[in-house]
């Protein structure tokens, strides 16, 4: 059942959770187009980890509600005031694609409460240095980011038309993307389970308003608000480097840019494989937590 938490200028934050209720808590933040909904490991699997995952809805996805002008950065204030709520002091984060910079903000903004973080197939920042943002990126995708940052009504009609289409069927935004899509993660979202949790997150994300979708998009495309250079915590890094969505381009400037980071590259992998690696993951943000916790004792 979701819950409501608030932000101090009184906004609404609805998150679930899932998992051991006495388990190492982390935020999952999803990706975009997305929802508190989007995939993770079944409830068994968390418990077997160890894990309390908390994920909510950005604003002005789900019944969030929307934050206008909203920065990449405005994801670090909003996951402490669902800690707060819950009592939580030290967590850690993991971003799967659009969630990426969200979980680096987090950990580059609030080092005091991150004990570790995860990231999965996330973009660079549009002013990254020497990094070609678009190479190797999809044209629907470079289409998007293009009209973020140079046509912004362009972009609100096509997003405000691509969640009336999902609204009528759910499936519609993954069979737009077949066609630009690696053979590999082709077979990750054939499979009916993953499928079935990418369409109710989708839906669930856009089925009251394309808000958070054209925020997300127009977020990216504009300095975030803080430089990875200054993250400190464990970090982790995974990307696919087949994935055309976040090319591996913006995983390397990454990659060269957070001092602690662990990464890794998989070959084989495209951009829906960080579903299925998300339990270990978790494992990983775990022990860096509480091996950071212990050090902080120390």
């Amino acid at each position: 059942m979701a819950s409501t938490a608030l932000t101090a200028d009184k906004r609404k934050l609805v998150f679930d959770s899932w998992g051991d209720p006495q388990g190492h808590p982390v935020f999952l933040l999803h990706g975009t187009p997305g929802s508190r909904k989007g995939p993770r490991p079944r409830s068994m699997v968390l418990y077997q980890l160890g894990i309390r995952l908390i994920a909510y809805d950005r604003p002005g996805y789900g019944q969030s509600t929307r934050l206008a002008h909203r920065s990449v950065a405005h994801a670090a204030d909003d996951v402490v005031a669902i800690a707060d709520h819950l009592g939580l002091g030290g967590f850690s984060v993991v971003g799967r694609s659009g969630g990426g910079p969200h979980a680096l903000a987090c950990a580059a903004l609030h080092p005091e409460r991150v004990l570790s973080a995860g990231v999965l197939v996330s973009l660079a920042p549009p002013d990254a240095p020497e990094l070609d943002w678009f190479e190797g990126m999809t044209k629907s995708n470079v289409r998007e980011y293009r009209n973020a940052r140079e046509n912004l009504e362009e972009l609100q009609t096509t997003l405000v038309q691509n969640a009336d289409a999902i609204k009528a069927d759910p499936g519609s935004l993954l069979s737009g993307l077949d066609e630009e899509m690696q053979a590999v993660d082709r077979r990750v979202v054939a499979d009916a389970g993953i499928r079935g949790m990418l369409k109710q997150n989708f839906l669930m994300g856009v089925g009251e308003s394309a808000d958070g979708w054209i925020d997300d998009a127009v977020s990216f495309c504009k300095p975030w608000g803080f430089d990875p250079a200054g993250i400190t915590v464990p970090t982790l890094l995974w990307h696919g480097e087949r994935d055309v969505f976040s090319p591996v381009g913006h995983f390397q400037w990454l990659a060269g840019r957070i001092p602690r980071a662990t990464v890794i590259l998989q070959p084989s992998a495209a951009h829906f494989d960080a579903v299925s690696v998300l339990p270990r993951v978790l494992g990983w943000l775990k022990d860096q937590a509480r091996k950071d916790a212990a050090a902080r004792t120390a």
